[in-house]
């Protein structure tokens, strides 16, 4: 499973760059800063439409601006593919507009680079047709599922991967966004997750301390992103109770 981790991170460039270096990056197009670190130090990188930014500030995004961003990166063999717009609360009708306009801006020649998100809330009719059309597709934890991990959540998953495996394995690539907790992405067959939690938590100083606390907000989001390296997901849905999951 490939992780990516998101950007920006605390401090300086020089410091992103040595703790991303040979790892896979997720930019939003929210917060770009280390766009050219990334493409630099990475092994790839995947685009975010900055759409979860939006939601938790309430701002709107100006989806075509983003289309501009994404087409001057979308033939860079480092990036493996971008988020295509998305409205996380939204009803089923407004994200199938946007997964429309993407279309006639992009057509069929970015086909498999365009990663549509299947919203938690949304439909089993929903969640079939766009595993079947695309090559890959990302899982939004939303509305009454909006909290990752919870009862209800899991509920939802297994549910969702039930109608994604066939014999287990799911028919298309699956993204889970904001999925790189090992407590989580053990026990599904996830392709790819993203998370900012080593940049969000590198630079909290309060968090480190002692002895062997780590000297730099690099080498401390190393150390978180080492932890979530060490783990694996799934290749194979297997439907059993909680109680039964391994432990990480």
């Amino acid at each position: 499973m490939i992780k990516y981790h998101g950007t920006p991170f605390g401090g300086s460039k020089s410091e992103a760059a040595e703790a991303l270096i040979g790892r896979h990056a997720f930019v939003s197009f929210a917060a770009p800063q280390h766009l050219d670190v990334s493409l630099q130090v990475c092994q790839s990188i995947a685009l975010d439409n900055g759409a979860f930014s939006a939601w938790k500030s309430g701002k709107s995004v100006d989806w075509n601006d983003y289309f501009t961003w994404v087409k001057s990166m979308a033939r860079n063999p480092h990036v493996d593919f971008a988020v295509i717009p998305d409205v996380i609360d939204g009803d089923e009708m407004d994200n199938e507009r946007l997964i429309a306009q993407w279309h006639q801006v992009f057509h069929s020649e970015y086909k498999d680079f365009g990663c549509p998100v299947w919203h938690m809330h949304e439909s089993k009719d929903k969640l079939n047709y766009l595993s079947r059309a695309y090559y890959r597709i990302a899982i939004g934890s939303s509305a009454q599922y909006a909290t990752v991990g919870s009862e209800v959540w899991h509920e939802r998953m297994k549910w969702a991967m039930r109608i994604l495996c066939d014999d287990g394995q799911p028919r298309c690539k699956v993204h889970m966004l904001r999925g790189l907790d090992p407590a989580i992405f053990t026990k599904y067959p996830f392709a790819s997750a993203d998370s900012t939690n080593a940049a969000r938590n590198c630079n909290i100083e309060k968090a480190w301390k002692g002895t062997y606390a780590p000297p730099s907000n690099s080498w401390r989001a190393r150390v978180i992103m080492a932890r979530v390296e060490a783990y694996n997901s799934t290749d194979n849905f297997n439907d059993l109770p909680e109680w039964m999951w391994p432990i990480c």
